[in-house]
């Protein structure tokens, strides 16, 4: 008799059906675990053989062997412990293998019998749902695969638990959503002093998913401003909160079991490697670019970042999505995030200030940014100076906008691009492209003929000249007008040419 039991594997964000077989034979007494299993697959046999004997369960003196399959599909992970247990049992004829059938498992087991949470139980729930199973996992993940509401998750403590439920002795009832989680305490946008300037490219950043380039001198309120982006952000919809929460459950990022409809803010240290920003390692975990998607990715000291890695975000930020290849394994994550950058206009920081200047300027300036090539930097939809705020200044009552107010501008600017991109692929303005400007983005004879000029006077690529569009398209929604108009389009260029960040 061979009794199976399903499980997944996980590449990126997708969760692949495994097969777990379990065959009894007479011969020389094993237990044998084949499939391509790696190091924590392969010592599943010992944690459950010592689950199953504190249950006083005793394995038969024959050959069993466990079969993953498909057997040319890499597994990985603690997970296959309570898969590999359930086909075990339902062999020896505990467990109806019906039932067993009818279920996606996974779980890690300790040497007591009980079950200890694992990563992934959001997107194994999601494939538990298309292959019309029910999922049974370890209480601590199932308030998170619960948010899938499509499938009946049923969560045990202990392998005991499951064996009663199974054979109908104490029934396990179904598990719970957990808690939406809710950030408190934002930094405020009303707390910051002066900046107006770039306090307005952060809400028209906010407001179309723009890229954005902060550059000034040290102390000038640059990672302050960072800051108070998320307070400014509209909340995630149903579809994008689970979007997010799959990254984040494979990264080991949801311990409360409840998901988040904040915006992700991430924010990597500048010695982060290529595999932290990207993705990669062991198992090609998500990177920061993944773990920023439908949020913010801010790199604050941007030139300092190791130029390979800044180079490798190119491609994501065009595509919105990012391809980890390696010998043996070929991961895809979705990243589509909005990218804020901050960095000092030279080495030293002081090149714009004449009390202070650089001796090596405009040299140092040139060599410094430099560090950020001319495709990277012609991504960035927005470029703002950020210039010291006097003293005086700082002794003046702060009358700037709350963040709530700024939010509820942001939020009604998104809800126009909703309803303007209800039946198509797009989500915000930073996503029009081709055909798609020409419709909705296209200004009117003044703005046309102004963008005209500038393009011919600053020399635009053609990605710059789309890019100012989108900009001015979000301006335009921000003050809730139909019309591309050419003030609108004045905005957007200034944004675009008017800063120390090379065009």
């Amino acid at each position: 008799m061979v009794a199976r039991a399903y499980t997944v594997a996980f590449q990126g964000v997708e969760a692949r059906e495994v097969e777990v077989q379990c065959a009894m034979s007479a011969g020389a007494p094993g237990f044998s675990i084949v499939g391509l299993p790696d190091k924590a697959v392969s010592e599943a046999r010992e944690r459950v053989r010592a689950a199953l004997t504190s249950m006083s369960i005793a394995l038969p003196s024959k050959r069993i062997t466990i079969n993953l399959s498909p057997a040319d599909l890499p597994k990985e992970g603690s997970h296959f412990d309570l898969p590999i247990a359930l086909a075990l049992l339902a062999t020896l004829g505990i467990l109806p293998p019906d039932a067993i059938e009818a279920t996606v498992a996974l779980g890690e087991l300790s040497l007591d019998g009980t079950l200890v949470p694992v990563l992934g139980a959001l997107p194994a729930a999601m494939a538990a749902a298309e292959q019309d199973r029910g999922l049974l996992c370890p209480a601590g993940s199932g308030s998170e695969a619960a948010w899938v509401g499509a499938t009946r998750v049923t969560a045990a403590a202990t392998l005991g638990d499951v064996v009663r439920h199974f054979t109908g002795q104490v029934l396990l009832e179904p598990a719970r959503a957990g808690q939406i989680a809710s950030s408190a305490g934002q930094p405020d946008m009303a707390d910051v002093k002066g900046q107006e300037r770039a306090k307005r490219a952060l809400e028209i950043a906010a407001a179309g998913r723009h890229h954005l380039l902060m550059v000034g001198t040290p102390g000038s309120g640059k990672s302050m401003l960072a800051a108070r982006l998320p307070g400014i952000l509209p909340p995630l919809s149903a579809m994008e909160a689970l979007e997010t929460s799959m990254i984040h459950s494979l990264a080991g990022l949801l311990d409360t079991g409840g998901i988040s409809m904040d915006r992700p803010f991430r924010e990597p240290h500048h010695t982060a490697s290529m595999p932290a920003i990207i993705g990669g390692g062991r198992g090609a975990k998500p990177g920061e670019v993944s773990l920023a998607h439908n949020g913010v990715l801010f790199m604050d000291e941007f030139p300092e970042f190791p130029r390979t890695v800044l180079e490798t975000l190119r491609q994501p930020i065009e595509t919105g999505e990012v391809m980890i290849a390696r010998a043996n394994n070929h991961v895809k994550y979705p990243c589509r995030f909005m990218l804020v950058a901050a960095a000092n206009p030279c080495k030293c920081g002081y090149m714009t200030e004449p009390a202070r200047a650089c001796g090596r300027a405009p040299l140092c300036g040139d060599d410094y940014m430099g560090r950020i090539s001319g495709p990277l930097m012609d991504r960035f939809d927005l470029r703002v100076d950020v210039p010291p705020v006097s003293f005086s200044d700082l002794d003046l009552p702060c009358k700037s906008d709350s963040s709530a107010v700024v939010a509820a501008r942001v939020n009604d600017a998104r809800l126009v691009q909703l309803t303007r991109f209800k039946d198509t692929p797009l989500r915000c303005n930073a996503d029009l492209n081709g055909a798609a400007l020409d419709t909705w983005a296209a200004p009117d004879a003044e703005g046309r003929e102004l963008l005209s000029r500038v393009a011919d006077r600053f020399g635009l690529s053609a990605r710059g000249y789309h890019r100012v569009l989108r900009v001015a398209r979000t301006i335009a929604d921000l003050a809730q007008s139909q019309d591309l108009r050419k003030n609108h389009i004045a905005e957007a260029v200034s944004y675009r040419v008017g800063s120390l960040a090379p065009v």
